[in-house]
């Protein structure tokens, strides 16, 4: 084995290929094959989408996991540990398993200079193999025709919202990015699109290829009724479902979408009323309008587009905060900064911006004030030093809210810095 643990391995993944972010099949096809093409003899839900992945493959498995389906599911990037991003079972696997699987496909690979998230693909793949799973959901890294979980011929299809993300790599235009989305799909296999609004180039491309496409509105709706929600189609209805615990009205529509998926597969995963009711109850999303009770408050949310800071913005709406609201913000170079800035502009009394640029493509706090200056009162905004230290040093009273959001990089490292204190934060400190 190259390596004897798991950070040793993931630091020379990141190096191995010369380009960070390098979309196309051919290098994970051909090393799939080198492996032999294992085995995955389970159902498979592919989940495409800009924002709502993460809490639909959140859905999926605790339904499954309700109805007594060993689950495997992989999703990308991770919070605070690498393992987050592949779970069998609902259990992170361990540094040992990875640590195995990244040596199998190193030996396979050749020369082939697969990238740090092929190469984690690829593992996830042969772990649930290996562990013979009932059912599989993946969630895509970055659009979905080109990337790496698209190696997978998906049973179903669901796509989510759809918004500008990436467009790098994506393009500046939402049918464009629909087009990439909808790579997913495949031929005589069902589809699903739970967004609200759909591109017409994700329903020329289910006719292109004969996929057998639900869009939510048409095919099937999700009707509000007090305490409980109706699911209804021409397929199966479902009435009296709990609402969600995890917070936000998108919610409903998220598990609509999932169940709809599930229901595609029923034939090979059946499930009962009470296995989609208490799924609905238990799946819970780290990372997604994540409030920690307390004295201040602390909400983390990777809301890092500005589809996704609308989000939070109608949120932190309806949330109480008699004290000063107070924003922790950090980014990556590729994203749209003014237009996250502008969706939560009058949402904050402080702006405190913290400094990514020791992590790959982070922006420096400065840069972050500049493009944030047209859409934010620049009284607001605040130049400070990476997430330690800027919470370390934060000013705040127990009736403060503090919403620490961004990149994933900047809600996990504050994760970590909160998992290291020892003491609640009920009393005012000195400091930014």
């Amino acid at each position: 084995m190259r390596f004897d643990n798991l950070e040793a391995w993931l630091e020379w993944q990141a190096g191995l290929s010369p380009r960070a972010v390098d979309l196309g099949l051919e290098r994970v096809r051909q090393v799939w094959h080198a492996l032999g093409t294992p085995s995955l003899d389970a159902p498979v839900i592919t989940v495409a989408g800009t924002n709502g992945k993460g809490s639909s493959v959140a859905f999926a498995e605790a339904i499954l996991q309700q109805a007594g389906y060993c689950t495997g599911c992989y999703t990308s990037p991770h919070l605070q540990r690498y393992n987050e991003r592949v779970r069998v079972d609902a259990a992170a696997v361990d540094d040992s398993t990875l640590c195995h699987a990244f040596d199998r496909i190193d030996r396979a690979r050749g020369d082939t200079a697969l990238t740090y998230f092929e190469f984690g693909t690829l593992a996830a793949l042969v772990i649930f193999a290996d562990a013979a799973v009932d059912a599989i959901v993946l969630e895509v890294g970055l659009g979905g025709r080109l990337d790496a979980v698209n190696l997978v011929d998906c049973d179903v299809a669901l796509i989510t919202q759809i918004g500008l993300d990436h467009q790098d790599w994506l393009g500046d235009d939402v049918e464009v990015i629909g087009r990439e989305k909808a790579g997913v799909m495949r031929a005589g296999r069902p589809a699903v699109f739970s967004g609200s609004s759909m591109p017409s180039s994700i329903a020329a491309h289910a006719a292109r290829i004969g996929a057998g496409l639900l869009v939510a509105g048409r095919d099937y709706r999700a009707e509000r009724h007090g305490d409980a929600w109706n699911l209804l189609s021409a397929g199966t209805n479902r009435r009296a479902l709990p609402y969600p615990l995890m917070r936000g009205s998108m919610q409903v529509d998220n598990a609509a979408g999932v169940v709809v998926a599930l229901d595609c597969l029923r034939e090979r995963l059946p499930l009962d009323a009470g296995a989609i009711n208490a799924g609905l109850l238990a799946a819970r999303l780290r990372g997604r309008f994540d409030v920690r009770p307390g004295r201040p408050t602390w909400i983390f949310d990777v809301a890092h587009n500005p589809q996704a800071a609308g989000r939070l913005d109608e949120m932190l709406a309806d949330e109480d905060s008699p004290g000063q609201r107070i924003a922790v913000f950090g980014a990556l170079e590729d994203k749209d900064v003014a237009g996250i800035g502008g969706a939560l502009a009058q949402r904050f009394d402080r702006w405190c911006l913290v400094d990514l640029s020791s992590q790959p493509r982070g922006l420096p706090a400065s840069v972050l004030r500049q493009y944030l200056a047209g859409t934010v009162d620049g009284d607001k905004l605040q130049v400070c030093g990476d997430v330690a230290s800027t919470l370390g040093g934060l000013q705040a009273v127990a009736d403060d809210q503090i919403v620490v959001f961004g990149s994933f990089l900047t809600v996990g490292a504050a994760m970590d810095w909160m998992d290291a204190q020892d003491t609640a934060f009920a009393e005012p400190r000195q400091g930014i």
